[in-house]
């Protein structure tokens, strides 16, 4: 509890005592009792008050801080003295409920702040000095000590140690790396001292990308808050003017109609009881409430959501397509056989080596560490990556291909047909097919279970689409039960798939898409809902997705899809609730059946009902 918080429970505790203490009061004298009743009234709604004067000087007259003055000023104008301290008073026990709420929301994304780290550790004429992050260049050195944060992403030089990631992927287990090992900046050192080469600038870095994910998380609304805002933009001055017009037609239809009584004051208490109930505060603020606790609780499960618009979509998925290296397998590849033929094995790898010397892409990182020897730039005239297919070398003045069998046959190269699983890297030199390399990747040890989940989720059709070799892709997808296999694509091919897949399905089901690559990102923003691995992922693929897995566990796809529908649970059972309480109270008021106590529990009491409710979606952990 905050100082706000606590200051204000003071005065709602403060303004209740004085109320029960003037409840029992007999005080005979009007005035007297008219400015004791003040007192209690002022404590507790002073800062309403002045809220409402502020939005009468903005020209914003209809929000609930004006319609709650309007009421409670009414009602002590009518004499009704405890009614308009009563229904100040449980307001602002609603409004301290919804600000305690949001606060318990509010600790999972201050805890992903933390990650954020002070500074760090560079040697500078053989003495450690601190600099801050922001400082320290891509390729710098930089040393970590027991129990700080890793300041920015990089690769371990020396050194071996323990690693926190609880902030980032709300995995408790710890991590353990040593040298070659690739790390993350938010994570604890909780060892041993680590040296670290630097691969991002600190504005690149993973805990800066966290960060700014979670600072816009709330700026893409969804359908629902949407539609709140623009209903409570159109039901309150509605309800004003209908309040305004219960408390003057219906005693002059009395009088000059009926020839009865003229009793304004009955009407005009009516008219503001009709107002308190029709404060739309249960649904303004629970909505946007339950959608910040689904956001804060998924975040604390290493699931970053951009917005509660894709919390929404993703609540009705029903499609899922997959990349496969790097999303379903561990994208850890080596080189399991080599096929030469017209050169020895260790030639072959030796040009393909050469051929892959500047690649990033992880089959060519596997083929030059099976090298193991130390690459001669001097041989390499010139290299060309060519997308979805290869590379393109001139080495030792000969024309080098290494790649698939699409690139051996736009260069009328006949290849070795090989059936094992795993990907197939053809070699050919000057127009002649010199051999083939095996190279394996291993599925992610959760991916099974990640794809049984997602079906006793309601996903109708899982798909894997990849620019991997067919026999590759379908052994994999047999494996893991997936159902339609789309191989041999190249980015334009993945986005033309994803489209056929878009017009099959209706709209009201969503299409998720999953990936880490740079060639995943097209996909990535083109699909209903993008979601990127954001531990290996690509800086492109998780600037494209609308959901970041900061762990890259697949199994969270399905962890994801239950904190959405169980928010969006919430977020029907408050509106459908808050309305039906609204519309049997405002026809009872209008009727005069309604008391001001009726009307203070379907305000506030069920304002505080629907803040309660909102913050289950916070609770994730058992999904």
């Amino acid at each position: 509890m905050n100082k706000k918080q606590k200051r204000n429970l003071i005065r709602i505790i403060a303004a209740f005592i004085l109320l029960v203490i003037l409840h029992f009061l007999r005080i005979e004298n009007p005035y007297l009792e008219a400015f004791l009743y003040l007192i209690p009234y002022l404590i507790v709604g002073y800062d309403i008050l002045y809220k409402a004067l502020l939005s009468i000087r903005n020209r914003e007259h209809f929000d609930e801080n004006f319609l709650m003055a309007i009421a409670t000023v009414g009602a002590i104008a009518l004499g009704e003295y405890h009614e308009g301290v009563e229904v100040m008073l449980f307001y602002q026990i609603g409004e301290w409920f919804q600000s305690y709420a949001v606060s318990r929301s509010r600790k999972n994304i201050a805890a992903l702040m933390d990650i954020r780290p002070d500074h760090a550790n560079i040697e500078q004429d053989g003495q450690i000095v601190e600099v801050d992050p922001d400082e320290v260049e891509i390729g710098d050195i930089i040393l970590v000590k027991v129990g700080e944060k890793i300041p920015l992403d990089g690769i371990v030089v020396e050194g071996e140690t323990s690693l926190n990631t609880s902030a980032l992927t709300g995995e408790a287990k710890p991590r353990d790396v040593g040298v070659d090992d690739k790390v993350i900046s938010g994570c604890i050192n909780l060892t041993s001292p680590v040296r670290i080469k630097t691969t991002k600038l600190f504005e690149d870095s993973t805990v800066s990308k966290v960060l700014d994910l979670i600072e816009n998380a709330t700026s893409n609304k969804s359908r629902s808050e949407d539609f709140i805002t623009k209903f409570a933009r159109y039901y309150t001055p509605a309800v004003c003017y209908s309040a305004m017009a219960l408390a003057i037609i219906p005693p002059l239809f009395i009088k000059f109609i009926l020839h009865g009584p003229l009793d304004f004051s009955t009407w005009i208490f009516r008219a503001l009881t009709f107002l308190v109930i029709s404060c739309p505060c249960a649904l303004v603020i629970s909505i946007p409430l339950t959608f910040f606790a689904g956001i804060g609780g998924a975040s604390k499960a290493g699931v970053l959501i951009k917005g509660s618009n894709y919390l929404e979509a993703l609540s009705n998925t029903r499609y899922v397509a997959f990349d496969k290296t790097g999303t379903v397998t561990l994208g850890i590849f080596e080189v399991t056989t080599i096929h030469n033929s017209g050169l020895s094995k260790q030639e072959l790898l030796d040009y393909a080596a050469h051929g892959e010397a500047y690649s990033n892409h992880p089959i060519g990182k596997s083929i030059v560490k099976e090298y193991q020897e130390k690459i001669v730039n001097e041989r390499i005239s010139s290299i060309k990556e060519l997308a979805g297919k290869g590379i393109e070398a001139i080495i030792d003045d000969r024309k080098v291909l290494v790649g698939n069998d699409k690139l051996m046959a736009d260069n009328n190269i006949e290849v070795v047909e090989c059936h094992d699983e795993g990907t197939i890297v053809h070699v050919g030199i000057d127009g002649q097919y010199k051999g083939h390399i095996h190279i394996g990747d291993r599925i992610k040890p959760t991916a099974k279970e990640a794809i049984s989940d997602l079906k006793a989720n309601g996903v109708k059709k899982t798909i894997m689409l990849t620019g991997d070799e067919e026999n590759t892709a379908f052994a994999i997808a047999n494996k893991l039960n997936i159902d339609e296999v789309k191989a041999q694509l190249l980015p334009q091919d993945k986005v033309s798939e994803l489209e056929k897949l878009l017009k099959q399905k209706n709209e009201k089901e969503t299409l998720v898409f999953v990936g880490d690559g740079i060639n995943d990102a097209p996909v990535l923003a083109l699909a209903d809902v993008g979601i990127a691995m954001g531990s290996l992922g690509s800086d492109a693929a998780i600037e494209a997705a609308d959901i970041v897995l900061m762990d890259d566990d697949p199994a969270k796809i399905a962890k994801a899809i239950k904190i959405a529908r169980k928010c969006m649970a919430i977020v029907y059972e408050n509106i459908g609730f808050a309305i039906f309480v609204k519309v049997l109270t405002l026809i009872l008021s209008a009727f005069g059946l309604a008391q001001m106590w009726m009307a203070i529990f379907s305000d506030v009491g069920v304002m505080i009902i629907a803040v309660i409710n909102a913050i289950r979606a916070l609770g994730v952990k058992d999904l």
